[in-house]
Order: C-alpha cells, then structure tokens, then sequence
C-alpha cells in the first residue's frame, strides 16, 4: 500500500523517512513492550539460577515492567502535547537504552528489577507517541489501513521474539539478551533523530496542568464509553497468553514444542486479525463488522466451553475465531477513539494503552486463580466478554456524544 498526499493533515511531512520510513518507525515503536518483555522470557530460568532467587523473585522482572509501563504511559502521553512527539520520544528511548545497559550489567537481583523498572518508563515514552504520531499525520478517512499495517507488523513480535530470545541464549548468556536490548533503543534513537515533529498544535499552560488534561480527556464521554468497551477484550485475550502453557502442557501432556506450535498457529490469527479487517471492510460497513467480531468471539467462548477440553486440537481450533476477532477489533477501535478527541492526542494514545494492559492484567489475574478446569472458565470468559461487548456497541454507537468516523479513504478509479 501506498501512502499519498490526501492521506496526510495538516502535520509537517517527513523530510527524511519518508511515509514509509514513518510507518516503520512507528510498528518498530509500538512493538516496544513484546520485544522487552518476550525477548527474554527464555532466559527467566538462568536468571533465577544466576541469582539463586525463587521464579517469584525472578518474574517481578516482569510484572513490575508491565506496572510501570502502564503508569508511565499516563505521564508521557500528555508530556508529549506539551513538549512534542520527538522531545518526549528521545528522552523516552534515551532512558530505556541506558537501563538496557543497566540490567546486563546488574550484580544482584535488585538492580535488575530497579533497571527493569526504568527500562519501563522509558520504553513507555516511545510506545506512548507512536499511536499519537498516526493521528498527527494522517486523516480519519485514510488512518485505518495505516492502523492495521502498523497492528499486523507489531503482532510479529510475539511470535517471533520468543524464538529470537531462544536462539540469542545458545551464544551468550541472560546479559546478552538485555545488550540485544540496548541496540534495539539504540536503533530506534537513531530512527528519532531522524524524525520532523508531527504534532502542530501544543498544549500551553503549565507541565502539571498538561498532566492533568489526562482527566479531561478521561471525562470526554465518547471517548471514555469507547475505551471501556473496547479495552474488555484484552481480558479473555491475555487470559489465554497467561495459561496457554498450563493448558498444553500440563493439561494435554503436549512437548513445550509442540506447545510452541499451538501457540504459532494463535498468533498467526492475531496478525491476520487487522488485514483481513481491512478486507472485509470493502464490502461492509464498520459498525456490522464490529458487531460480528463480538459475536464471534462469544460463539468461540462457547465452543471452548462445551468441547475445548476433548482434544488440544479441537480447543485451537474453537479458540481462533474469538483470536481474529479480537485482532479485527483494533483497528476501528483505534480509530473510532482517536477521533474523540481534537486535541491531547498523547493523552488519549495513553489513556488507550493503559487501560489495554490493565484489562489485560485482570484477565491473567482471573485465569491464574485455581481452578479445576481453565478452559471452561477461558471459554465462559470469551463468551461473556463478547455478549457484553456486542450489547454495549449496539448502545453506545447510536448514541450522539459518540463522533461518528468517516468509511475509510478509498482511492478513486482511474479514467481515461
């Protein structure tokens, strides 16, 4: 797909990158949490027997960066309407590479997780303007297919960041991992030098006035209904990341290999969610394509409900629609969200973000209680995620506080 000059607002264009290199700067952006986080999930047992700590200790490396991430978001995004996409993305990428640098070098357990805490916060700067950058340059009418262009590189770097991690720790050590880190800021810093400010209009007032424009744009009522009905997905969604191991492993005597297949075969749907989004979104409208997203998702709770737990095969199976749906979701919630709001972009991209990852946070909360059978409470989770979903959107999307969006831009036919 080609980007062209309808596509862009009133935004400075990029003298450097270019549409295509903007695009690329931004997926690389947006995947920041799953290349710091998967990365090096295959390292966490070398690093409980490195430091002779318990796997407890070990994976607050983990929760906690997904805690700070979060909250960090929250101060950069309206940092960013103040002072600029760029200041906040370099200072952003700046910290993150320097605690990249830290965790390596880290002697003890408590460095690492301080270092982890401030790679956190950094990287949450870079993740937090990439969404916002998209709604500075390009219109409503064109802004969906470069959603669903950035979504489906970003959804990637699950799959394949495991695999990197895997392969990484056959030549060096955990540290090494983290020094794969540092490049990937050091990188991404380079892509920011090369980057013209997007956003052409800023926030004026003081920096904790412009803090506080984040309960503001909280109080749109548009954007808020949006936000809350489409950050519940997240909720079945990472329920499933957090027990899927359980569930092969333990519950179907699968290899971690062939676990690893299964899990694959998953993410390929979530990266084929936005495309096939974009697809479809040819022939139908948004608001149907929404509405049977959510009963798609609540017909696959149901399947996994009632015969998920036979066979790991059939449970794959009855999981992938309520996984594509999901996926489809993204783009024309992004979308709808970030045309709430004129202006505090960051703080919406922010707002959005968060709010993902704490749902996120509540699902794998749920799904790691004891229970004797997680995958009727996956598929019941799916199922009722779906039904809430799809009545809240047939309410929500009539109703006159919420900005209707324009069908996305199609380019005319040539004449002759």
């Amino acid at each position: 797909m080609t980007v062209t000059a309808p596509s862009h607002t009133s935004a400075r264009r990029q003298k450097y990158l270019g549409d295509r290199g903007l695009v690329a700067l931004i997926a690389f952006l947006s995947a920041f949490v799953p290349l710091s986080t998967d990365l090096y999930l295959p390292a966490l047992p070398g690093m409980a027997l490195y430091f002779d700590v318990s796997a407890d200790l070990a994976n607050l490396t983990l929760i906690l960066f997904f805690v700070f991430f979060a909250g960090g978001m929250l101060l950069w995004g309206p940092l960013s309407d103040k002072c600029g996409r760029r200041p906040v993305l370099m200072a952003g990428l700046a910290i993150y590479t320097a605690a990249s640098l830290g965790c390596a070098a880290s002697a003890e357990i408590d460095q690492l997780i301080a270092f982890r805490i401030l790679q956190a916060i950094g990287g949450s700067g870079a993740f937090a303007v990439a969404t916002a950058m998209i709604k500075d340059v390009f219109d409503s009418k064109s802004r969906e297919p470069i959603l669903a262009m950035v979504q489906s590189m970003v959804l990637i770097s699950p799959v394949a960041a495991p695999v990197l991690g895997a392969l990484l720790l056959k030549f060096v050590s955990w540290r090494g991992v983290f020094w794969t880190l540092a490049l990937i800021g050091l990188l991404a810093l380079l892509g920011g030098l090369a980057l013209e400010e997007t956003i052409d209009h800023r926030n004026t007032g003081s920096i904790f006035q412009s803090l506080g424009r984040i309960f503001k744009v909280a109080k749109n009522p548009g954007f808020a209904s949006l936000l809350i009905l489409f950050s519940l997905p997240s909720i079945s969604a990472m329920a499933f990341i957090a027990a899927s191991s359980y569930i092969y492993i333990n519950g179907f005597g699968l290899s971690p290999q062939v676990y690893s297949y299964y899990f694959a075969a998953n993410a390929l749907g979530m990266i084929s969610g936005p495309m096939i989004y974009m697809r479809i979104s040819r022939r139908r409208r948004r608001r149907s394509i929404i509405v049977a997203s959510f009963a798609s998702i609540t017909a696959s709770g149901l399947l996994i409900s009632s015969f998920g737990g036979h066979q790991p095969w059939f449970f794959a199976l009855a999981l992938i629609p309520a996984t594509i749906s999901a996926s489809c979701l993204r783009t024309p919630a992004t979308n709808l969200m970030l045309e709430q709001q004129r202006g505090d972009t960051g703080s919406a991209a922010a707002l959005m973000s968060c709010f993902g990852i704490l749902m996120g946070s509540v699902g794998m909360t749920i799904i790691s209680l004891n229970w004797t059978n997680p995958i009727l409470v996956l598929g019941m989770m799916n199922a009722i995620v779906g039904l809430v979903c799809g009545a809240l959107w047939l309410m929500i999307s009539t109703k006159p506080y919420v900005m209707q969006v324009p069908e996305r831009y199609i380019a005319p036919a040539a004449t002759s």
